[in-house]
């Protein structure tokens, strides 16, 4: 055992909280191989990197490279979503050919169904391209074809294989080929696979874990049935099916735990929520 991912789960580091942080998000089909840094080691035009680039600066950014291994010509996807409690919004654009980037409007477009994520990465963990290519092979049939791309690194490869879901901001991991189904079944029928749920994209990591937590508590996992009221320090209101519910969080030290493969073995953050 030396990958990050089965280390990570051997020393039992939780999924909950851990899902990595943007509410605003840039994905853009970029065909053939990614360097480490998807967005500057893949050879991009130099235009195009910049408008990446300045647009990941903003808070609350993220930008991800996607794929299909059959799209090998034709215009390029372009899609611009927004994560947030109310359902967020998704659009597609497409571009000519990626030069096309340094100048083009980025609004409009047309709205488009949930997208379907797999991080499938290996330059950046080989737990990514190990994990993630499988799953991506067992989700194929389960979502519409337009819905279901390879990206570029979310964050958290020890907890390969992840899926992002957008525009929902829903962020899962140790996902695995069987898994497939029942995962695909919960989000289409409006809940969250709480097995396997790291968080809301748009929520700090304190909140994704105390709802994580009112969700297996209360047995809760519609998308929309816990929501944050307010945060007053360390206690955190929700709205829950089951009335206003308050509960306090504290960041203690977690397990020891390599974050990626070939890495040190360091401490983790886990959440106590009471």
């Amino acid at each position: 055992m030396s990958s990050c991912s089965e280390l990570a789960a051997a020393a039992g580091e939780a999924l909950a909280g851990s899902a990595s942080q943007a509410s605003r998000w840039l994905l853009l089909e970029v065909r053939g191989s990614w360097g480490r840094d998807a967005v500057a080691d893949s050879g991009l035009p130099d235009l195009a990197r910049q408008r990446l680039e300045a647009w990941a600066a903003e808070p609350g950014t993220r930008v991800l490279l996607l794929r299909r291994p059959e799209r090998r010509s034709g215009p390029l996807a372009l899609f611009l979503a927004r994560s947030d409690a109310g359902g967020g919004e998704l659009r597609r654009l497409q571009l000519e050919r990626l030069d096309d980037l340094a100048g083009a409007e980025l609004e409009g477009g047309d709205p488009h169904g949930p997208l379907w994520l797999v991080c499938a990465h290996g330059r950046r963990d080989p737990c990514c391209a190990r994990l993630g290519r499988p799953l991506l092979d067992a989700l194929a049939g389960l979502v519409p074809a337009g819905s279901l791309w390879q990206s570029s690194h979310q964050g958290g490869h020890r907890f390969a294989a992840n899926v992002l879901v957008l525009p929902y901001g829903i962020q899962l991991g140790r996902v695995g080929p069987a898994d497939a189904a029942a995962v695909v079944g919960r989000v289409e029928a409006g809940e969250i696979p709480v097995d396997h749920y790291r968080g809301r994209t748009f929520q700090p990591p304190e909140v994704q874990a105390a709802e994580a937590h009112l969700r297996r508590t209360l047995d809760a996992p519609g998308i929309d049935a816990i929501r944050l009221v307010e945060g007053r320090g360390d206690e955190l209101v929700f709205e829950t099916p089951a009335g206003r519910r308050s509960v306090r969080v504290a960041a203690l030290p977690g397990p020891s735990r390599p974050e990626s493969c070939g890495a040190e073995p360091a401490a983790s953050t886990r959440f106590a929520v009471a």
